[in-house]
């Protein structure tokens, strides 16, 4: 038998480093394609980006590979999970909740005319432990709150710009998935489009008017996430978005700038 040359078996040896570095590079990634398309389909952009218009119709026609999609989702494991980079795992979940908010959309639609109307006196449409995820069952409360901002792992505040509640006051549902390798462009882009949008933050008579998002979720915009201790400290950074003057900027950076916070619009966020 022929002995293969040296140079012959360096191929061969980079060959299959490639191979197995392809390999662990898959085994550290999720394929969020079939999300991504029916985002891309589905959700119509307005005023670049600021906001977003979901047909849902779109999405009960595509029933089928929407739920292959869940299910890809509901067949990876913790272990799995926790192997991922930080990003990989943040753009897992912000793509579970909003792929998982548009299922529970459709389990009433058409005959619905805010997310709210899935729930009742007693209980949230986002306290529903429905959503079979890491071998457990969970709600949207779950995902949110217990898997993104209370595992302490990411410690963004942007995450609020992403996932979306299917309401018209939410900030947009991208028409597109989130990916690790982009998760801080496509982050920061999200944060920056829905501070532009004026129907939701602006200067109004003197004073900032925020979306309630702020109120509600004003610890994580204080508690050193990103480096951010107070939400003037945010607000600045975000200055051009806003379009703040210079004596504007000065009123945050003195915490003299009167904030209130705007009625939020919870009619669903559908096409019309």
């Amino acid at each position: 038998m022929q002995k293969l040359r040296p140079w012959v078996l360096s191929l061969l040896s980079f060959a299959l480093l490639g191979l197995f570095s392809a390999l662990a590079s898959a085994a550290n990634t999720f394929d969020h394609g079939q999300w991504d398309a029916l985002l891309k389909q589905h959700v119509l952009p307005l005023n670049g980006g600021q906001a977003t218009q979901v047909d849902y119709q779109g999405f009960a026609d595509d029933k089928v590979p929407l739920e292959a999609y869940l299910a890809a989702l509901s067949q990876v494991t913790q272990t799995e999970f926790d192997a991922w980079p930080k990003d990989e795992q943040l753009a897992f979940l912000i793509n579970a909740y909003n792929a998982w908010t548009v299922d529970l959309i459709l389990t009433k639609w058409p005959d619905l005319d805010s997310i709210k109307d899935l729930g009742h006196f007693f209980s949230s449409p986002w306290s529903k432990s429905f959503i079979p995820l890491l071998r457990k069952t969970r709600s949207l409360d779950d995902i949110e709150h217990t898997m993104i901002r209370g595992s302490d792992r990411y410690q963004d505040p942007r995450i609020h710009f992403a996932v979306n509640c299917a309401s018209v006051g939410c900030p947009a549902l991208r028409n597109e998935a989130y990916v690790g390798s982009r998760l801080e462009a496509q982050l920061e882009e999200q944060t920056q489009l829905f501070l532009e949008d004026r129907s939701r933050n602006r200067i109004d008579s003197g004073k900032l008017a925020l979306s309630s998002i702020f109120k509600w979720y004003r610890e994580d915009f204080e508690k050193g996430w990103q480096g951010y201790l107070s939400l003037e400290q945010f607000l600045l950074d975000y200055s051009e978005p806003l379009s703040l003057s210079s004596e504007e900027i000065q009123m945050l950076r003195d915490k003299s700038m009167p904030i209130r916070f705007l009625d939020y619009d919870w009619a669903l966020n559908r096409t019309l």
